[in-house]
Formats: C-alpha cells, structure tokens, sequence
C-alpha cells in the first residue's frame, strides 16, 4: 500500500450530505481493492479553522483509506463548497454539528460498518473533533494532531497572555459588529494567517508564519480556501471549550498527536490532562505545528500512529455500548 506525501490532495468521490438543512461538500476516500458488498471501519477527518477539504484533511483520509479505512473529509458548512451564510463563519457549534452529520451519512452507507465509526482533526478540527466525541457516542475512537481549543485562543489570547485576559475585547468586537450587521452593513472578515511576508514581523507566531507559508502559497493554497473568519464569529467562539467535558468520553480512547516544536503544544497536553484513560499523548521529536500537515518525514510518523491507534480500537475493538 502507498503512502501519499504531496502536499496536494489525491481526489476523492465527490459527494454531500445534509447537516440542519444545509448541503455539505465531501470526499470520500475507499481502500486500495474496495469492495462495495464487504464492511469498513471508517474514519471522518475535519480539516482546520481556515482551511477546506482538499488540503490537510485529504492527506490524512486518502493515507488512512490506503490502510484500510473508508475515510470522507468535508468542507465545514459556511466554508469551502459547503452551503452556509454567512460565508466562513467560524461557529464551534456548527462545526462540531458538522462531524455528527458526517458520522450520519456514514452510517447510510451500506460498506460502512456503523460500530467501527472513528473521527481525527488537524489543529481546529483536532477540537472540534475532541468536542464531538464528547456527545456522539457512534464516535468509537478520537485523535486531533496538532489540536487547537478555538475558545481558549479567543479568551486567553495567543500566545496566551493570561485566563481570559483577551475575553472582553473580543466580545466588545463581535457586538459591535453584530450591530453594524443588524444595521445593514456588510460582513467584516478578518485573516486566519498573515496574506504575504510582509505581514509578517518579529512578534509574528511561528505557527502563523508557517500557516501562511502553507495556505498562502503554492505550497498547498487552494481556491476554495480564501483565508477570511466572519468577525462576528469571536462570541461564539468566547463561549466554546472543546475539551470540556473530556473526562466523560472513556474507556472510549482518546489520542493526542503533537510535535515537540509546536508552539499549540499547550493545547495538547491540557486536553490530555482532562482525559481519562486509555488515553495517548504522542509527540513527534523536531516537528512543529504545522510541519504535521505535510512534511513526509513527520506526516508518515502521524499516519503510522493513527493505524495502529484506529487499527486496536476501530478493526480489533470489542463493541461497545
């Protein structure tokens, strides 16, 4: 079986499904000799804030469809070729509904084995996914790479400057442009990641300088992935914690996947400090956030770890209730 290191995508099957009255874009990714009368596990990956289905997510569903997963990574509603206004919303809640409905249209699928259903994300979706496991028990095993808890970021700043030291600007942001919304202005949009160099300085983050390396150039920009967060989205986001309720999700298993030079690496870790057992904090030596979304030597260490992971609680696991 191969192991795909492009930075862009192998195409998928097209397809949508429905999540509250809205069309959701998706790939879905079979094994290598898919057989449509036998029975997968499978496995729903989520793509990060900003980003959409063909980049990151696509690398990790066709490297795990290859052993052995039927995997589907989807557009987040409001973003990519997903239905949802206003455009590239960024709402926790949404987005976490977005993972239940993909785990939905799994099951209507008649190769899916509906007891061996499992999630990953990268970054923001590795949150939304430790969030969705939390609530929908068809999610038999978890892991986020690179994790990032979106609510921690809009309360605590980043880096963090303090437990909710940047809450009240953000709220005072999002009213105020709810209000001018309300009042007929247009949408405001602002970047996920620095556009060009030279919106980068010395007080840039190394995880947004890489992530602008990464969405920005032909590295693995793409057209569907335009770089803009709806402002209204902050309170929303304020009011969000993905590991919340963590410690309610055993025995079902939880993953951590992070490099050693990731400046999220807090994320991680405090997701693991709330999770019970069988729980895995799996660090990558010398890799840093973003260095996990493409970068063969340590994408290869990630996938390697998702199989055996997915591999002892999707294909050998003993159903659970």
């Amino acid at each position: 079986m191969g192991f795909m290191t492009d930075t862009h995508y192998y195409e998928g099957t097209k397809t949508t499904f429905l999540k509250t009255g809205l069309r959701v874009a998706a790939l879905v990714f079979h094994p290598e000799g898919f057989d449509e009368n036998a029975s997968y596990p499978a496995v729903v990956v989520t793509h990060p804030g900003g980003g959409v289905k063909e980049q990151v997510a696509s690398l990790y569903a066709w490297n795990l469809s290859q052993k052995g997963y039927v995997t589907i990574a989807f557009d987040a509603s409001h973003h990519g070729e997903s239905e949802g206004m206003p455009r590239y919303l960024e709402d926790p809640a949404s987005r976490v509904e977005d993972i239940r409905a993909a785990v939905d249209y799994l099951t209507t699928l008649p190769f899916v084995d509906r007891e061996r259903i499992g999630a990953v994300g990268i970054c923001a979706g590795g949150g939304y996914t430790m969030s969705a496991v939390q609530t929908d028990i068809r999610i038999k095993a978890a892991a986020g790479i690179s994790s990032w808890n979106t609510g921690d970021w809009v309360r605590d700043g980043f880096p963090p400057r303090g437990k909710n030291s940047a809450l009240l600007s953000s709220l005072k942001t999002a009213a105020e442009q709810r209000t001018r919304e309300a009042n007929g202005e247009e949408p405001l949009y602002v970047g996920y990641v620095p556009n060009s160099p030279e919106e980068i300085d010395e007080h840039t983050p190394v995880i947004m300088k890489e992530a602008s390396e990464y969405y920005r150039t032909e590295r693995c920009a793409y057209p569907t992935s335009v770089n803009k967060m709806a402002v209204q989205s902050l309170d929303r986001l304020a009011a969000f914690d993905a590991f919340q309720y963590l410690d309610t999700v055993s025995p079902r298993p939880i993953l951590l996947i992070v490099g050693s030079l990731a400046d999220t690496k807090h994320f991680s870790e405090d997701a693991y400090s709330r999770a019970k057992e069988p729980r895995e904090l799996f660090v990558v030596d010398g890799a840093t956030h973003i260095d996990l979304y493409d970068v063969p030597k340590f994408v290869e260490q990630a996938v390697s770890k998702l199989t055996s992971f997915f591999d002892k609680n999707l294909k050998n696991m003993r159903v659970m209730p």
